[in-house]
Formats: structure tokens, C-alpha cells, sequence
């Protein structure tokens, strides 16, 4: 394996972010030698990006940190056609006005990670040049460089002939177009690395061929592992969907609150994946990361907590109310005359057990807890005078989850 001697490759190979690098020894002299421009394209498909783009995002923090130059390309050219890759079935395409606004929401999420006002650091729509050119023109003079049995080759296409789905031939000029962004970065900018996703490394490589033919550039790329759970599932899809980077109250279908956020890092992160997500989303020294994976037993909970702490922090900052306990709101009606426990905490209510059966499975284990009480009786009824003076109970489900039970005023 080539060992790296510049800052910024060493940093993000010792961190694991690296998945395939094309030429990494003359890319290394590039960011050994001087200040690299390098990008990542962001399609405008949501008014917010979730967590399976924060690999990315700290890349282009890492790259700005290490004083090089990060282009964030969003695509409100691209995003007029829909990335196939690694994708089962076409997207929806979206109108002018939904790319618009979907634009406008995913650019706030940038500033919260890298310093958008630094010099060298450039946010760029590809609709600039994607919506200006002639068809036949395109056609012609770039269209002309691309092999079809190449782009057959890749696994973004296989994947879908070999599923007998179906790819339409405006998806399949999507490579065309990426391969043509990097062109064009790097006429106007000197752009010489495109990163992404290990997804987009056949895009990337076109990219890389295209300026070789057209202007004899030396161009670069570089992509990120797919990040999955140890059972493979991708990362960041649940049963209540996405989990998003922004959290806006009047756009909650693409929006996670923060302690939602929080919870779902301490939640679902496997106990063997707690480094390796340290590596990635924070900025923890490796010697501090080497001693939370040394832990055993019920301290790797702690280290679920630091890590699920540290990106939300860095997500949506140390002032967001990620560490507030929910607090469930109902009316007096409904606990005037009792209501038994393992109801109150099933689907009919609160939502927060799958059933009656795993309610009652909490109180025989003794993980719940009223007021700090554990409540042992499964025929435990909640009334009224478990109430405190302004009308609030606490309830705690195991070391996990701790809500806050109002009664309307």
C-alpha cells in the first residue's frame, strides 16, 4: 500500500476515509507541493441532505482545515436528470422551482461545517454551464469521448441490466454530465480532484478521461467507502426514514431534530462500529478513539454517548437542545380516571414500546422508571397523583430513553 507523505492524505487515510485513489502517488505530490482545489457534487434532490452525505462534509472540512481549496458543486443541472448510481429504479424528476428551492435548503447545511467566506472555498450550481449547452454541440464534442461499452461496464449500469430494470437514457447521459462538471471545474477553477462516494467512481473516471482528451489536463480522483451497519444495511435508513442534517419546524418530513439526532447515533451504533465512527464524524484524536474502543461491557454505552455528543455538536452546534428530554403533551381527560402503564406506553399512546407485550417486558425487567421509581407491578395504573405540582411526570425506559409526560393547561 502507498504510504502517504502529505498532510491532508495522511489525515484522511489514517482516519478511514480512503476507498479507491487513482494515481496516489502524483496526487500526493500535488498536495505536498501546493494548494489543491478539489470538489464534490451535491445533487438538489431534498431541501435538506442527510447523514449519508456527512462522510462527504468532513471531507470538504478536512480539505479546508488542511489549508487546501473545497468547491462544493451543487447539481441544479444534474439534478434535472437523476444519479442512477447504485440506484434499483429511476427517480421522480423534479421541476425547476422544486430544484430551486431544494437548492436554497441544502446550502444552509454547508456553513455549519466549513467557512464558506474563506478564500479559495466556492459553492457552484453546474446549471451554469449544463443549462446552456446545444444538444448537438454536446453531443459532438463531448458526447464523442465517452465508450458505451465502458459505461456498461460500470456497476451503476450493470447493476441495473442485470436486474432487468430499467434505465432511462436521460440517467445514462448522468455520467456524461458529471464527467463533463469536472471538465469544466477544472477550466474555470484548476480543479484537479473530484471526491465523492465509492458509488460514483465510474462518474469520476470518466470525468478524468474526458479533460484528458479535451485539454490533456492530469486530473484526480478519490472516493469514500459505503458506509453500512455491520448487518450491511445501508447507513442512515430506518422504519421513520432518513435522518437528516437540518432540523427546520415548518419542514419536518426532511428535517431530524436534534435529539433525535443524538439518539439515533448512541442508539443504533453496534458496539464494534463506535471507533470507526469516531474516526469519521469527529474530531477525536486517535490515541483519545483507541481508548473508548478499548472499552467493555456497559462503558462502550459512554462511548456511544461521546460519540452520538461530538457530532451532534458539530451538526447542529453545542447550543441545540439535543440533551432536553421529549416531552409528550396530553389532556387531563385522558389520566382523570387512571390509565394502566402498559398501554400508556404502547402505539394506542405514547408510541414509545411496539405493543402491550413489550411494555410489559420493560416493567419485568425493572427498566422502567417513574420519577426515578422503578414500577415493578404490570398492572400498574398512572393517575393523577403521580403528577408533580406543575403537571409533569418522568418517565425512563431503561439508560436509554427519558420523556417528559405534560398535562395540557
Amino acid at each position: 500500500m502507498y504510504k502517504y507523505k502529505s498532510e491532508f492524505l495522511k489525515y484522511i487515510n489514517e482516519r478511514g476515509y480512503l476507498n479507491q485513489v487513482s494515481d496516489p502517488e502524483n496526487l500526493d505530490n500535488a498536495f505536498h507541493n501546493k494548494s489543491v482545489t478539489a470538489y464534490i457534487g451535491f445533487d438538489c434532490t431534498a431541501p435538506s441532505l442527510h447523514i449519508g452525505s456527512l462522510i462527504q462534509i468532513m471531507l470538504l472540512r478536512h480539505l479546508q482545515n488542511f489549508g487546501h481549496n473545497p468547491i462544493i458543486l451543487v447539481g441544479g443541472g444534474t439534478s434535472k436528470v437523476g444519479d442512477p448510481s447504485l440506484k434499483d429504479k429511476s427517480r421522480s424528476l423534479l421541476s425547476e422551482e422544486d430544484i430551486n428551492e431544494n437548492l436554497q435548503g441544502i446550502q444552509k447545511t454547508f456553513g455549519r461545517f466549513i467557512d464558506l467566506k474563506k478564500k479559495g472555498t466556492k459553492i457552484i450550481n453546474n446549471n451554469d454551464w449544463l443549462g446552456k449547452l446545444n444538444y448537438i454541440d454536446f453531443l459532438r464534442n463531448v458526447g464523442s469521448n465517452f465508450s458505451v461499452n465502458r459505461m456498461l461496464s460500470f456497476d451503476s449500469v450493470k447493476l441495473r441490466l442485470e436486474r432487468e430494470q430499467p434505465l432511462s437514457f436521460l440517467e445514462f447521459n448522468y455520467m456524461v454530465m458529471q464527467g463533463y462538471d469536472f471538465y469544466e471545474l477544472n477550466k474555470r477553477y484548476e480543479c484537479i480532484l473530484q471526491m465523492g462516494g465509492s458509488d460514483q467512481w465510474g462518474n469520476i473516471v470518466c470525468g478524468i478521461d474526458l479533460a484528458r482528451r479535451l485539454s490533456g489536463a492530469s486530473l484526480y480522483g478519490l472516493t469514500t467507502p459505503l458506509l453500512t451497519t455491520s448487518s450491511g444495511q445501508k447507513m442512515g435508513k430506518t422504519e421513520n426514514g432518513a435522518i437528516w442534517l437540518s432540523y427546520e419546524e415548518d419542514k419536518k418530513e426532511y428535517s431530524t431534530h436534534p435529539r433525535d439526532f443524538w439518539n439515533y447515533w448512541r442508539d443504533k451504533t453496534e458496539n464494534d462500529l463506535v471507533g470507526k465512527w469516531m474516526r469519521l464524524f469527529t474530531d477525536l484524536s486517535l490515541d483519545e478513539i483507541r481508548e473508548y474502543e478499548s472499552l467493555e461491557g456497559e462503558d462502550v454505552e459512554k462511548a456511544k454517548e461521546v460519540l452520538a455528543t461530538k457530532i451532534t455538536e458539530t451538526v447542529h452546534g453545542k447550543d441545540s437542545d439535543w440533551n432536553s428530554n421529549e416531552v409528550y403533551n396530553i389532556s387531563k381527560e385522558l389520566i382523570n380516571n387512571g390509565i394502566g402503564l402498559l398501554s400508556f406506553l404502547s402505539p394506542e399512546f405514547l408510541n414509545l414500546t411496539k405493543s402491550n407485550s413489550e411494555s410489559r417486558r420493560y416493567v419485568k425487567s425493572q427498566a422502567i422508571k417513574i420519577n426515578g421509581t422503578t414500577i415493578s407491578d404490570e398492572k400498574y395504573i398512572l393517575n393523577l397523583s403521580d403528577f408533580n405540582q406543575e403537571k409533569d411526570i418522568e418517565i425512563s425506559l431503561g439508560k436509554k430513553k427519558t420523556i417528559i409526560v405534560r398535562i395540557e393547561k
